[in-house]
């Protein structure tokens, strides 16, 4: 099975700027108040922007935790 996955980071004022990395998050399969990044970063609604490519630093600990299994990566 494909794990699909989006690519977000905090918005602007949210965190500090050091900690505005690009995380990945698993594409959720309903609606849901929290997002968990794969890291197990949790963010609520209107911390985030979703990013339709990689931008800025990457989260490590998320891409550690990338499934094998090639993931695809594309919009919620």
């Amino acid at each position: 099975m494909t794990a699909r996955l989006f690519l977000a980071r905090p918005l602007r004022g949210t965190v500090g700027e050091t900690r505005r990395v690009c995380h990945l998050f698993p594409v959720p399969d309903e609606e849901t108040a929290r997002l968990v990044a794969l890291c197990g970063d949790e963010f609520g609604p209107g911390q985030l922007e979703q990013l339709d490519r990689p931008a800025g630093m990457p989260c490590e600990s998320c891409l550690g935790r990338v499934p094998r299994d090639r993931p695809e990566v594309g919009g919620a």
